[in-house]
Formats: structure tokens, C-alpha cells, sequence
């Protein structure tokens, strides 16, 4: 075992040239959620360079489940994301996005160059007669946005059927509050389900030097404000792990006239579907505030993607992995946050887990995800194939010898 190890990360870090070459092509030339056609062509090159796998396309628009192996013994996923985000990019790299007001920002282009170099080195054992099982490699677009459906791309390579023969799917995600070479991993609720919400305040509005002859929607939404603001600390057993919070507050155009409506928005976080549950009906009774200063609320609620709950198992084996890859790697044992992630689908039906894997620097700070100048530590795809790859080899030969 500590041989193959040893291998995993000596072979991976000589990839680093290429994992390098791959990152920064997808960082140049980025696509939104149901626009990766170019990311897409560029994988299925690589991939079909190595000549050994099965593989699927169009999957959520231009989806790819690569499978290796004889389709017969245990069968694992692995799992990159590979949309975009709207950021205007501000990091003056040489290779910065060159589509103006689109931006790898979130880390999908090193989790989609480290899924390609986990492939290569999971095709070269396969290649020699030392892979046992199946492997699919599961390059998912659209995790950061929904369709007309309402809908990310993690469900339809549920609904697709690729992935039902799968006993465990595994991913890691970039983290740049720890440093390249260390780990953040936990098991159990790990982050939040996010369902987001618009509440439609409706009044007659009028003249603002008149507001006694109507009904004033702002001032019966800061009502409703007030009580959406008490419901984490009111209502809430504070044991529990939630969030609401108000994104966007929308009414009137002008100084002098009182407006019909008043639109608020917002989001839900939670850890457990309890809870999750709990605060969509205090939300909903927020809505009969209105009817006490006469007017009317409503409520359109958009349920997103549920809260991702790792694996214990399959977190102990990353965590064993990682443990015997690197024995200096730092590993931090802590949830990962209020954000959410669409592998949550996944995990929720098929045995799950995702690590953070650390991509900041020793000597500076590193910006955040989801910000103009966020950059990835490069020392970090490395670490990730292996980590990646020798999981998944782990996990199949562990299940290999169970089933004799």
C-alpha cells in the first residue's frame, strides 16, 4: 500500500506540467451553466486521447460521464464541476478569461483539470491489468446556475440513469482559506441546502404627502423584515444550524410617490432537512403580517439543492488516503460552510463525500471564492489527482476483497 502510494504522488507531480496546461486553457476561455460547449470538446480530446474509455455525452447539455473498466465488480464516481461564473476578472493573469464578464472564480477549472489527471493516472493502471472494478468520471456542468426548469446539472445525470450502478461518488472542491497541501475534510452535514425566495408585498401605494390615504407597502415590509430577521434568533433552537438572510429589497421609482409593492428576496441555509423545513414554515407565516395593516404577501419559493452530508466511510478513506500520501498534509476536521453545492443530489442518493482542498499560499492572502481576483494555488492540482485517484483505487480494491 505505502508503495502505491508513494507511486500516486510521485507519478502525479510529474503531470504537473500538464494539469498546469489544462487549468489555465479552461481559466482562459471560461463558460456559464448550460454554455460549457468548448469546455466540453476540449475534455472529450482528452479523453479520447487515452483510447480506454466508455464514454457518455450530453448529459445536462454538454455533460460527460467517462467510464473505465470491464462494467463488472464495484463501481465508483468521481465528480468535477466545470461552469463559470458572471465576474468581470480583475487578477491580471497572463491567461486571465478572456470573455469579458465571465470568470472561472470558483475553482472549476482546477477541479476539471484534476478530474482529467486523476483519469490519466487511473487509465495508465488500467492499461496494465492493475485496475479492478469500474471508475466513471463525471464532468458536470451547470453547478452554479439553473435552467428554465429550475434545475442544476447534478440532477440530470441522476435522471440520466449513467450513474445507478454506482456504490460511492467522490469530489473535492478548492479551499483557499487553507493553504496548498492541506485538507479540510468532515463528515455529516458538511454544507447548507439553499432554497431562495422573492416575498411580494402588495398595497395600493399613492402620494407620499398623502401616505394616510393608502396602504404603504415599504412601511408594512419593514414589519415583515423584522420578523424574518428573528426567525434564526427567535425561533430557531439555537443547537441548530441555519441562515436567512435578504439579498435584494425592491419598490418604487421615485421620492413622491408611495409604491404599489415592495419586492424582498432572499435566501434559506440549513443543515438538516428539519430545520430546512422549520424555516420555510416561519417563512411562510411571515406572509399574514400584511394582512394586519391591510394588505397582501406572497411567497415564491424556489427549493434548491439539498445540504451535502459526506459519507463517514468514504471520509475516513479520504482521510486515511490523504494520511498515508502525504504524512505532513494538515488536515483540518470542520463543516465547510453555508454555501451550498449541487454534488449534495448526488450524495443524497448515492453514498457521497467532498473534501476542500487547500489552494492559498504561505506568504499571502488569498482571496476568496466567488470574488474578480480569486486565483488557485497550482501546487494544488497535484494533490488533488492523487488524492483523488488513489481514493477511488482504494475504495475498489477494499470493495474487491469484500465481495470474495
Amino acid at each position: 500500500m505505502q508503495e502505491a502510494n508513494l507511486n500516486y504522488r510521485q507519478r502525479a507531480a510529474q503531470l504537473k506540467p500538464r494539469l498546469v496546461e489544462w487549468r489555465r486553457r479552461f481559466h482562459r476561455y471560461p463558460e456559464l451553466s448550460y454554455q460549457e460547449e468548448q469546455t466540453s470538446s476540449y475534455i472529450l480530446e482528452r479523453l479520447e486521447e487515452l483510447k480506454v474509455f466508455d464514454i457518455q455525452k450530453g448529459i445536462a447539455g454538454f455533460g460527460i460521464v467517462a467510464a473505465l473498466g470491464t462494467g463488472k465488480g464495484p463501481a465508483i464516481g468521481i465528480r468535477a464541476d466545470m461552469d463559470a461564473l458572471p465576474i468581470q476578472e480583475t487578477t491580471g493573469l497572463a491567461y486571465a478569461s478572456i470573455h469579458q464578464g465571465v470568470m472561472h472564480a470558483c475553482g472549476h477549472d482546477a477541479h476539471t483539470a484534476i478530474l482529467l489527471g486523476s483519469a490519466a493516472l487511473l487509465a495508465e493502471d488500467y492499461k496494465a491489468g492493475k485496475l479492478t472494478g469500474t471508475v466513471k468520471f463525471i464532468f458536470q456542468p451547470a453547478e452554479e446556475d439553473t435552467d428554465l426548469h429550475g434545475l442544476t446539472g447534478a440532477p440530470y445525470f441522476l435522471q440520466s440513469g449513467l450513474l445507478s450502478d454506482l456504490e460511492a461518488v467522490i469530489a473535492l472542491h478548492m479551499c483557499p482559506w487553507r493553504r496548498a497541501g492541506e485538507l479540510q475534510i468532515n463528515h455529516g452535514p458538511s454544507m447548507a441546502s439553499v432554497d431562495n425566495f422573492t416575498l411580494t408585498v402588495k398595497g395600493t401605494g399613492g402620494h407620499a404627502g398623502y401616505p394616510h390615504q393608502g396602504i404603504d407597502p415599504v412601511w408594512i415590509a419593514t414589519h415583515i423584515l423584522q420578523a424574518l430577521y428573528g426567525l434564526i434568533s427567535r425561533k430557531l433552537n439555537p443547537l441548530e444550524v441555519g441562515a436567512i438572510s435578504i439579498g435584494a429589497i425592491e419598490g418604487g421609482t421615485t421620492f413622491n410617490v408611495i409604491p404599489e409593492s415592495v419586492k424582498i428576496k432572499g435566501t434559506i441555509r440549513a443543515y438538516t432537512k428539519e430545520t430546512r423545513t422549520q424555516l420555510i414554515k416561519e417563512l411562510e407565516a411571515t406572509t399574514t403580517i400584511a394582512a394586519a395593516f391591510g394588505a397582501k404577501a406572497y411567497l415564491d419559493l424556489q427549493q434548491g439543492e439539498p445540504a451535502l452530508v459526506n459519507d463517514r466511510d468514504l471520509t475516513d478513506l479520504f482521510r486515511e488516503t490523504a494520511c498515508s500520501l502525504y504524512p505532513e498534509m494538515v488536515i483540518y476536521k470542520e463543516p465547510f460552510g453555508m454555501g451550498g453545492e449541487d454534488f449534495s443530489h448526488i450524495a443524497e442518493r448515492i453514498p457521497g463525500a467532498m473534501v476542500f482542498l487547500g489552494c492559498g499560499w504561505e506568504d499571502r492572502p488569498a482571496a476568496s471564492l466567488h470574488t474578480p481576483e480569486f486565483v488557485v494555488n497550482e501546487d494544488a492540482l497535484p494533490i488533488g489527482v492523487s488524492l483523488l485517484a488513489e481514493t477511488a483505487r482504494q475504495w475498489l480494491e477494499k470493495h474487491r476483497t469484500s465481495l470474495q
